[in-house]
């Protein structure tokens, strides 16, 4: 087998990482508020998935980003409802310019209130709500994406480290062999090429515990960096994959799971706000009232008086057309958005449901018959290398070939629980505000 190959197959491998069940899915959900004693504790030397998932709900600094538009939206929301303010106004008039005296002027104090057209306000108001509506479903779908991130990448870090694991295995197996190889050329039991092929094996196994290395290095720091804590990037990951290839979600009807996908709520919201939009621009034209009222004391007559005033623009020139082709347009677009939305989650579950599937029986078929059959081939040639019937390289070839069985497990165990995160991302339940 070509090292090309094997370098491939090594890239892909792995003990892949830690879905946990259900309740482990669910976690987030009731604990993403983590207190300082929770913290300090997952800041220790054992990382499992659960704590990973916590961190990452705590301390990420993208969703911290995104949680403040959440609330920036629901200030939007407050501020959509609120009338203008009044206004003060203080007048003074038929006073006279050629002396000081004010004994005849009328002078005057009152409050003016713009007075919205009925259901303009109520419509501000609906555009606000849809607003922090979309601003949650944006937060939440943030959350979902991150958790579904954590998990994949707590896979590809015990991935690359086993990896490291299995090329390590290799080089004790290349190196005894290289040595057995040395004595028998010595003894004249094996021409020197062979013992070349041996040694050169060796060297190639190495390189590839090098480049492991470094993958682990790098998906490490990817994982840290999703959890907001740098300083975790050594630590130890305790969890364990899921083999069992059985998971609930298979059965549920996508349709009915999917309406209340984080991604089909913003887009119901957009929707929602752009339909308010749109009956704002209607109402735009119709006038809003400007009514004042003032009392004060006409001087020259020595007399109390009170005004009223009353003001109301006339939509003569500026009907809003535009304002409202343009909210036309918007609701058009964010209709095709929902549609587009729910087609492309349909499309993304059956998916990763026929990849779950097949990773399934894919592992089921190396777990039961692939990997025992390796090792009693495994088994029969240390054997008889041993007595003498099989020659260095015959060894070398099983344990390769054992590896490379061993690292398609591994391949297709982490591509079954990443088609587990990619189902359970979109069956995420609304979480508790």
């Amino acid at each position: 087998m070509t090292q090309k190959l094997f370098l491939n197959d090594l890239s892909c491998l792995g003990v892949v990482a830690a879905l946990l069940s259900g309740h482990i899915a669910a976690a987030p959900r009731g604990s993403h508020e983590l207190r300082p004693s929770e913290d300090r504790q997952a800041g220790g030397p054992e990382l499992s998935l659960e704590r990973a998932l916590r961190l990452a709900l705590n301390n990420n600094p993208q969703l911290q980003a995104s949680v403040a538009r959440k609330e920036a939206a629901s200030g939007r929301a407050v501020q959509a409802r609120a009338w203008p303010n009044p206004e003060l106004e203080l007048s003074c008039e038929d006073m006279p310019v050629s002396h000081s005296r004010g004994s005849q002027s009328k002078n005057m104090a009152g409050i003016t209130q713009v007075l919205p057209y009925p259901g303009k306000k109520k419509t501000d108001a609906q555009i606000g709500a849809a607003d922090a509506a979309a601003g949650a479903a944006a937060w939440r779908l943030h959350r979902v994406e991150l958790v579904r991130e954590v998990k994949i990448a707590y896979c590809q870090v015990q991935t690359a480290e086993r990896a490291g694991v299995v090329a390590s295995e290799l080089i004790e197996v290349a190196a005894t062999a290289a040595t057995a190889a040395a004595k028998r050329n010595l003894a004249g039991e094996i021409p020197l090429q062979e013992q070349l092929r041996a040694e050169i094996l060796l060297g190639q196994i190495r390189t590839e515990k090098i480049t492991a290395a470094r993958e682990a290095a790098v998906a490490r720091h990817e994982l840290a960096r999703l959890l907001g804590r740098p300083d975790l990037s050594a630590a130890q990951l305790t969890s364990s994959p899921d083999e069992s290839g059985k998971l609930t979600l298979v059965k549920v009807d996508p349709a009915a799971l999917l309406a209340g996908h984080p991604a089909m709520v913003a887009a119901r919201a957009r929707r929602d706000q752009a339909q308010a939009t749109l009956r704002r621009a209607g109402l735009e034209p119709l006038p809003d009232v400007k009514v004042g009222v003032a009392a004060g004391r006409d001087e020259a007559a020595n007399e109390n008086i009170v005004a009223f005033r009353l003001s109301i623009p006339l939509p003569l020139f500026d009907r809003n057309r535009g304002k409202q082709q343009e909210a036309q347009a918007a609701l058009r677009e964010a209709e095709a958005d929902m549609l587009a939305t729910r087609h492309d989650l349909l499309a993304a579950w059956h998916a990763a449901l026929a990849s779950y599937q097949a990773a399934a029986a894919q592992v089921a078929l190396h777990r039961e018959n692939i990997l025992p059959k390796c090792d009693q081939a495994l088994r029969l040639v240390q054997s008889g290398f041993d007595e003498g019937k099989f020659g260095v390289i015959d060894l070398l070839d099983i344990q390769r070939t054992t590896a490379e069985a061993t690292l398609a497990y591994q391949k297709k165990l982490f591509e079954l629980n990443s088609a587990r995160a990619e189902l359970e991302s979109m069956a995420e339940a609304p979480p508790a505000n």
